[in-house]
């Protein structure tokens, strides 16, 4: 059964931008305790041309439920807000 989500936003500091973390918003999840059952599962992101970008989901990141996934290779900006698919 396929969760969805939505990209929220880079993994960034103050002087860095992580082009391949991306923070993920799972539908469902409201807390940081309810992180644990998508931790470690695959999340792909499906281009407007077809292109399939896969990647896995590393950690919980803050105390909203916000995910952290890490892509194999960096997402378009267009990208941002758009829907993922956890597996």
């Amino acid at each position: 059964m396929a969760i969805k989500g939505k990209l929220i936003q880079f993994r960034q500091g103050r002087h860095t931008v992580h082009e391949k973390h991306y923070i993920i918003a799972v539908d469902g999840i409201e807390n940081k305790s309810d992180t644990t059952k998508v931790v470690g599962k695959n999340v792909s992101w499906k281009s407007p041309a077809g292109k399939i970008i896969k990647g896995k989901i590393a950690a919980s990141h803050g105390g909203k439920g916000r995910v952290r996934a890490i892509f194999e290779k960096g997402l378009p900006g267009q990208a941002m807000t758009e829907e993922v698919t956890i597996e």
